[in-house]
């Protein structure tokens, strides 16, 4: 294969190069003045934003071979990771301060997670998709144990570094059998010799299909792969967890969605039921078992969970509608899940982190905004109207509704009111409880921003979704 690394090779590449770069300099910035790093990585954020839109803009651009790809479906997950750690560094101020982490590693190491998202996104080979996988893997592992005083947070990060490891197996046994029976790691290939030849009737092929189907499964958490998802959520930093939530999500659905799409389009017959049963799974198991939760942080765990495999809908329906859905959601999610995370971090403090729903009773009396703000956002999340929540799950429910998945909606519906319960149990503890304690919320100016930019996304797209919607469908047309 023939590379080439002139200048207009690496164009495609150039957001991900400024963020290496960066990452790195952050590191020596630390030691040298440490006064800066948080600006440095929001106007680092900004700029590579910047190249993204600049890419934007111009036709669809291959690299290293026609294994890196910048088209408008990578662009389009690449702003919601990028827009993920966006707010996460403008809600990370007050709880780093809070929980006394030193700066440095904490945004050079998000900033190489998001870089091996943005590899994944963009890859059109397995090698590649690998690479930036295990990068982001790797940045998370370490950021999940980054409160060393704290056994939770060390607890957590062995158990996803472990079970990280043994899901990496899976997939590259998957992708290993895939590349012997095949002879390419390349997905286009794949998908061509896979039309010319009867899957079905190749065990060792259907094989490699279901344990790379599998290894992307466990990276989304989607059930029954979720195991790992409510003890690493409830063990991370908090800041951490937001991010971990929102990002890493958008990118193993990119990369689901262009494995299916690119390498296996024939078989949509036949991996459509499979996304069927671990959609309602990742429902039931994450709505019912988020009942019994009484610390919040576990129970968005499971809600993530729920709305993997609502996100799951539009993708098993195997068309343009609902592949659109799937992302628009996946955007949608965003902005509720962050803001929810960032009201959590508020009511954080050095003497109590405030993670009981306990803790929640009579906010509304003792921090009216706040039980203002996360009722907002646990609107979303059940899915009430006018905001966002509503829109992407009406989105999901009708592409799914019109492939002909009629009992799968049905049961997504009483799923979705499920979870209405512990929802609007939280609001009911803010709204109609006794404060247990009275304290006074430290607004800085980044949970400020990040707040702003939650609410008005979940409100903004409830009321206005064609932009999205838009957006989303044309991000389709190359891929």
């Amino acid at each position: 294969m023939n590379m080439t690394f002139t200048m207009p090779a690496l164009g495609p590449i150039m957001p991900e190069i400024l963020l290496v770069c960066m990452a790195i300099i952050l590191i020596i910035v630390d030691l040298l003045d440490p006064r800066n790093r948080e600006l440095l990585t929001q106007l680092t954020l900004m700029s590579a934003l910047g190249l993204i839109a600049l890419l934007m803009n111009q036709k669809p651009a291959i690299s290293f071979g026609t294994m890196f790809i910048v088209d408008p479906y990578s662009i389009f997950f690449k702003v919601i990771c990028l827009g993920g750690l966006f707010i996460t560094m403008l809600l990370s101020g007050h709880y780093l301060k809070v929980e006394k982490i030193r700066q440095g590693e904490y945004f050079s190491l998000m900033m190489f997670s998001v870089v091996g998202m943005m590899v994944m996104i963009s890859a059109t080979d397995f090698i590649v998709v690998y690479l930036g996988l295990e990068l982001m893997a790797l940045s998370l592992y370490c950021l999940v144990g980054l409160l060393k005083r704290d056994s939770r947070s060390t607890e957590a990060a062995i158990k996803y570094f472990l079970m990280g490891g043994f899901s990496s197996a899976i997939l590259l046994f998957g992708i290993s059998l895939l590349y012997g029976l095949t002879g390419t790691t390349g997905l286009a290939d794949i998908a061509k010799y896979c039309n010319e030849t009867n899957i079905m009737a190749n065990p060792a092929l259907l094989t490699g299909f279901v344990l790379v189907l599998c290894g992307f499964c466990f990276k989304i958490g989607a059930a029954p792969f979720h195991f790992w998802t409510p003890d690493i959520y409830h063990g991370a930093p908090t800041s951490i967890t937001a991010f971990m939530s929102v990002a890493p999500k958008a990118a193993g659905f990119a990369v689901l969605g262009r494995f299916l799409i690119t390498g296996f389009p024939e078989l949509h017959g036949h991996w459509d039921s499979i996304l069927a049963i671990i959609a309602l799974l990742s429902m039931a198991i994450g709505n019912i078992i988020a009942l019994s939760q009484t610390n919040i942080k576990r129970m968005l765990a499971y809600s993530s969970i729920a709305h993997v495999g609502y996100a799951l809908l539009g993708l098993l329906s195997g068309t343009s509608e609902g592949y659109s859905a799937s992302m628009s959601y996946l955007f949608i999610y965003g902005f509720m899940n962050m803001g929810a995370f960032a009201i959590v971090i508020l009511l954080c403090s050095s003497k109590n982190r405030r993670e009981s729903l306990d803790d929640y009773k009579g906010l509304a009396k003792s921090n009216p905004m706040a039980a203002l703000l996360m009722l907002i956002f646990m609107f979303s999340l059940t899915g009430i109207p006018p905001t966002a929540g509503f829109i992407g799950k009406f989105y999901l429910l009708k592409s799914a509704l019109a492939a002909g998945y009629t009992y799968t909606v049905l049961l997504a519906v009483v799923f979705s009111a499920i979870s209405a319960y512990f929802y609007l149990r939280l609001v009911r503890y803010m709204y109609m409880e006794e404060p247990q304690e009275e304290f006074t919320a430290t607004y800085s100016p980044g949970l400020k921003a990040a707040l702003a930019i939650s609410t008005t996304g979940v409100i903004v797209i409830g009321i206005l979704p064609g932009s999205l919607l838009d957006w989303a469908t044309k991000a389709l047309i190359g891929l």
